[in-house]
């Protein structure tokens, strides 16, 4: 395994990140137990979650990922400072969350501190704030024409940003939480970040995760060149883009017990006809040049200069097996120039 720092923080994280979010809903307490301990075991010491986590999310399923790595903990305490743990706080929108609350200051604190009861831990390495308070151009909304930027309250957005970083201030003053991170936010919002950190002297943003894979790149090349320079880690989510990328829903195809056959909370805007020829272009380099699908696109990503760690989730010990494995793997130029053959033919399929 491989390690890399996390940012300016001092840490050093595996290449690999070990997601959680099915933890609680496709998975139970025994395959969570099982996936931390081969994970720990081969070298991983980084595991990322949310307070949102179980997905699809949920009032029912809120917090329950969580819990299952507290459960965990509370019967290996002496193996807590063997992994960096990252969990992150709900943006607003969500009704059961905090009345669907914007994140500030003070839901910061609150939100630590139900975390690290559920986590049963004193402190978290990494707090993220899952998505910002102001929309950004994810989840489907990066084709111009979809959100407006200029519609944006800058000096109120910024004055948020401001009380968030002096609550995030407060728990690391406490020593409940290490560093914090960014997720599903923009160039901008990470600059504004270090601005008012430098300006105030407060908490320096650590680490950004964004959505990142063959299928969805719109980081590349601007964001990732930005977290480069700023010594920002860039974290990507979803590199298999919710396992379109190992080809098991082509041809509507819907596995039993699959992501897709759960209802998704912004629909399956990753299901579209040009995804179906990309995926199934990826499935023909991948048999060429006797890669499985998900270690392609994983290797791919790995390879990707910029990329801190990349999480991954898994919902059978073999597939995670089979995806960790894609870490110690190197893709020729011959490899790559395929791919990108295929890449540059679908370069934005949703």
């Amino acid at each position: 395994m491989k390690y890399v720092p996390l940012g300016r923080t001092g840490l050093e994280v595996s290449r690999v990140c070990l997601g959680t979010m099915t933890w609680g809903t496709q998975n139970n307490q025994a395959d969570a137990d099982a996936q931390i301990e081969y994970a720990l075991e081969n070298g991983v010491n980084f595991i990322d979650t949310a307070e949102m986590y179980s997905v699809p999310p949920s009032a029912e399923t809120y917090g329950k990922t969580e819990t299952i790595i507290g459960d965990w903990l509370s019967r290996h305490p002496e193996r807590r400072k063997e992994f960096i743990l990252a969990t992150k706080i709900a943006g607003p929108g969500l009704k059961y969350v905090r009345d669907g609350s914007n994140i500030s200051g003070k839901t910061v604190i609150e939100a630590v501190d139900a975390s690290l009861k559920r986590l049963q831990t004193d402190y978290i390495d990494l707090y993220q704030l899952h998505w910002p308070n102001r929309t950004t151009p994810h989840f489907a909304k990066h084709f111009p024409g979809v959100i407006s930027f200029t519609d944006v309250d800058r000096a109120d957005q910024s004055a948020q940003m401001l009380d968030i970083l002096q609550g995030l201030e407060t728990c690391i003053k406490a020593g409940k939480i290490r560093h914090f991170g960014l997720s599903d936010d923009t160039t901008w919002g990470i600059n504004e970040f270090i601005r008012l950190s430098d300006k105030h002297g407060l908490p320096r943003v650590a680490s950004i995760q964004n959505e990142f894979s063959l299928l969805h790149t719109k980081d590349w090349p601007y964001l990732i060149e930005n977290c480069v320079h700023e010594d920002v880690a860039y974290l990507p989510w979803s590199a298999l883009a919710a396992g379109a990328l190992t080809g098991k829903y082509l041809g509507g195809a819907r596995p039993e017990g699959s992501r897709w056959t759960y209802a998704q909370r912004n629909g399956i805007f990753r299901d579209t006809a040009l995804v179906e020829k990309a995926v199934s272009a990826y499935l023909e380099v991948a048999k060429k040049h006797g890669f499985t699908p998900a270690q392609l696109a994983l290797a791919w990503c790995n390879q990707v200069d910029g990329v801190s760690s990349t999480i991954i989730g898994a919902t059978s010990m073999d597939q995670l097996k089979e995806d960790m494995a894609a870490f110690d793997m190197t893709l020729s130029e011959e490899v790559l120039k395929d791919i990108m053959a295929v890449y540059k033919e679908y370069p934005v399929p949703f």
